[in-house]
C-alpha cells in the first residue's frame, strides 16, 4: 500500500506544537509547563481570565544533536502580549542559555514570535521585560546565533519587533508581519491618511514577510510548513554567528537613508529598487549626503528639557553641538570621567514629518547607534568613556514611511549599540528628564547600567499614549486610570515606575525646566557616583531585579527566573 505524505502547516499549530516540532523528535522537555501554574498575578485584578502558562512555552531539547531551547509565544492568548510572567519566562530562558554558553555548553536559542508587543494591561512590566530580553539576545550572540521565526497571522509588533531586529537570523513566511507600530496605533496617532488599518493588501506589501526578506530586514522566506521552517533553522545553525549582525551594520543602513527623500512617495517596490543600489554606490559619499541633510537645519531646533539638560551637563552652546539637529552628541569631562552625552530633541524641520516633536524616528535611532558605536571603536584599546543618555522622548515616530523603512530595525540598532557598549565596559547611564515612552525608551535609555530620573509630574514612563492604549484595550481613559491605582506598572508617573525597582535614583527638588547652579552640581555628583558604581559592578542589567522595590513589585519576575533555573537541567 502506497503511503501518502501530508505537509504540516506551521501556522495552524499552537505555540507548544510549534516549539516541539522545531526540536529533534523525542528530545523535548517543557520547562515551567502549565501545571506549574505560573500565571499573571495582574490580569484577574482587571477581570481578565489568566492562562496557566501566561502565553509562553519554553522547551528544552536538541536540534541536530546540539543543545537548544525553543521559546514560543502563543498569539491566541492576549494577542501574544508580553506581561510580567511571560516576559520573565522569555528573558529567564535566554539568560539560562547564556549561562550555559559561558560555561562551555553552547545552547541554541530559537524564538517563535507571535506577538503584539507589550501587554498593555501590564504596561511597564512588559517594557522592562523586553529590555531584558534584548540585553540577553545581544549577550548570547557572542556565543551562538540567535534565530527568530515569524510565521503566524498575528505577526511580530511593538518592542518584540525590536528584539526580532536583534536576532542573528530571522525566518519569515509570507503571512508573517514585522512592524514596530501596529496599523491601528498609527491610525490613532497619525490619522487614516497616514496609515489605513483596513487596507490589508497595503499592510502586507509594507511589512509582510516577502517584503522584509526582499530588503534584508529578514533573512529567509519560508513556506508555511514545519519541514520548510526546520530546514531554514538548520541552514541558520550551519551558517553560525554572522560576521556582522544586521543591527550593527550602521553605515550600510545610513547609506540607504542617504537615498531616501521622505517628501516623495515610496512603496515596497520602490524601496526594493533603492536597496539594490546601496552596495554599488560609494559609502563615504552616501555618508556625506546624509550628514548634509542632517546639518542643513542645524540651528532650527526648539527648546526642550532634553536640550536644556544636554547643554547644561555637556557644557556646550547650541552651535557647538555635533550631529543631527534632532540627535545631539558631545564629549566632555565630568569630575575625572570622560563622558559622551547623547540626547534626542525636537526639530520642526525634520525631513521625516512624523519625528518633529522629539520622537525617536529612523534618522534618530540610526544616529544614536552611530554615536555609540563610534565611542566603542575609539575606546577599543583604552579607558572606556561613560555614555550618558539624556531622556526626553515622547514616543517612537508613527508613520507609513517609518514602518516601510524598518523603524523596528533602526531601534534595534540603537539597542544593539548601547548594550554592546555596556558589555564592552562603558558605563551607560540614563537620565530621565522628561517623557520616556515605549519603543523610544527601549532604543534610548533602557539598556543602561543605571537609570536616574527627576521626581517631577512631567517625568513619566509607559508603553503607549493613553488614547492609543484605550483604543487597543477597548477601555476608557477613566478605566485605565483606575487600573493604575492598583497596578503601578500601568501608571504613567515616575513614582509608580520607581516602585518597580529599575530606578537607581529618583532625584527630588530639582528645577527641571530652568536648572540653577546648585541643581547642576547636585545632578553631576549623582551621575558621577552612578558611573563609579558601574565601573566596579557587572556589565549586565541584572541589578534591576536586586533592589528592595523589585523584590516586592517584581516578585513574579524573580520567582519565574528562580524556578526556570531549578528546572533547567
Amino acid at each position: 500500500m502506497r503511503s501518502s505524505y501530508v505537509e504540516i502547516s506551521f501556522i495552524e499549530l499552537n505555540a507548544r506544537e510549534r516549539a516541539r516540532n522545531v526540536l529533534d523528535s523525542g528530545t523535548f522537555r517543557e520547562i515551567l509547563n502549565p501545571f506549574e501554574r505560573y500565571k499573571s498575578p495582574h490580569l484577574s485584578q482587571q477581570s481578565i481570565v489568566p492562562q496557566s502558562d501566561d502565553g509562553v512555552v519554553v522547551v528544552r531539547g536538541l536540534i541536530h544533536g546540539q543543545s537548544a531551547v525553543v521559546i514560543a509565544i502563543e498569539g491566541g492568548f492576549q494577542g501574544g502580549g508580553i506581561g510580567e510572567v511571560s516576559g520573565a519566562k522569555i528573558a529567564g530562558a535566554l539568560e539560562n542559555a547564556l549561562h550555559d554558553c559561558e560555561n562551555g555548553i553552547l545552547t541554541l536559542p530559537i524564538l517563535i514570535l507571535e506577538t503584539g508587543g507589550v501587554r498593555l494591561q501590564e504596561g511597564n512590566y512588559g517594557l522592562l521585560a523586553i529590555a531584558e530580553i534584548g540585553a540577553a539576545i545581544v549577550a548570547l550572540r557572542r556565543h551562538v546565533p540567535v534565530i527568530g521565526i515569524i510565521a503566524g497571522m498575528i505577526g511580530c509588533y511593538g518592542g518584540m519587533s525590536i528584539c526580532a531586529g536583534l536576532c542573528s537570523y530571522l525566518i519569515m513566511t509570507k503571512q508573517g508581519r514585522l512592524e514596530l507600530n501596529g496599523p491601528e496605533v498609527i491610525e490613532q496617532e497619525a490619522g487614516i491618511a497616514e496609515f489605513d488599518s483596513s487596507d490589508r493588501l497595503m499592510i502586507w506589501r509594507t511589512v509582510g514577510g516577502q517584503q522584509r526578506c526582499a530588503v534584508s530586514l529578514a533573512d529567509m522566506l519560508a513556506d508555511d510548513s514545519v519541514d520548510d521552517i526546520n530546514e531554514f533553522v538548520r541552514v541558520a545553525i550551519q551558517q553560525g554567528i554572522p560576521q556582522a549582525h544586521r543591527s550593527s551594520k550602521v553605515e550600510h543602513y545610513l547609506s540607504l537613508l542617504a537615498r531616501i527623500d521622505p517628501s516623495q512617495s515610496l512603496d515596497g517596490d520602490g524601496l526594493r529598487q533603492l536597496w539594490d543600489k546601496v552596495g554599488i554606490q560609494n559609502s563615504e559619499e552616501s555618508m556625506r549626503m546624509l550628514e548634509s541633510k542632517w546639518n542643513r537645519n542645524m540651528h532650527s531646533g526648539t527648546n526642550s528639557r532634553g536640550r536644556t539638560w544636554f547643554e547644561a551637563l555637556a557644557g556646550v552652546a547650541r552651535q557647538e553641538v555635533v550631529g543631527a539637529p534632532s540627535v545631539l552628541c558631545a564629549d566632555g569631562m565630568l569630575a575625572n570621567e570622560n563622558v559622551r552625552y547623547i540626547a534626542v530633541v525636537p526639530n520642526p524641520d525634520n525631513r521625516f514629518p512624523r519625528a518633529r516633536h522629539g520622537e525617536v524616528g529612523i534618522d534618530e535611532a540610526w544616529a544614536i547607534a552611530r554615536f555609540v558605536q563610534d565611542a566603542i571603536k575609539q575606546d577599543a584599546h583604552g579607558m572606556k568613556r561613560a555614555i550618558v543618555a539624556i531622556i526626553d522622548v515622547p514616543s517612537q515616530a508613527f508613520g507609513y514611511m517609518e514602518e516601510l523603512l524598518g523603524i523596528n530595525h533602526a531601534c534595534a540598532a540603537a539597542v544593539d549599540a548601547y548594550a554592546s557598549a555596556r558589555l564592552a565596559g562603558h558605563p551607560v547611564i540614563a537620565l530621565i528628564v522628561g517623557k520616556a515612552i515605549s519603543g523610544a525608551f527601549l532604543a534610548h535609555g533602557l539598556q543602561a547600567n543605571r537609570i536616574i530620573a527627576f521626581d517631577d509630574p512631567e517625568v513619566m514612563v509607559q508603553v503607549m499614549s493613553k488614547n492609543s492604549a484605550a483604543r487597543i484595550t477597548r477601555r476608557t481613559i477613566a478605566e485605565l486610570d483606575e487600573a493604575a491605582l492598583t497596578i503601578p506598572a500601568t501608571a504613567y508617573d515616575i513614582r509608580s515606575f520607581a516602585t518597580l525597582g529599575a530606578l537607581d535614583n529618583l532625584i527630588e527638588g530639582i528645577n527641571t525646566d530652568s536648572p540653577e547652579s546648585e541643581d547642576l552640581e547636585r545632578v553631576r555628583e549623582i551621575v558621577v557616583s552612578a558611573i563609579v558604581n558601574t565601573r566596579s559592578g557587572c556589565t549586565d542589567i541584572a541589578n534591576r531585579l536586586q533592589s528592595a522595590a523589585a523584590r516586592i513589585n517584581r516578585a513574579a519576575s524573580i520567582r519565574v527566573r528562580e524556578r526556570l533555573a531549578e528546572l533547567w537541567n
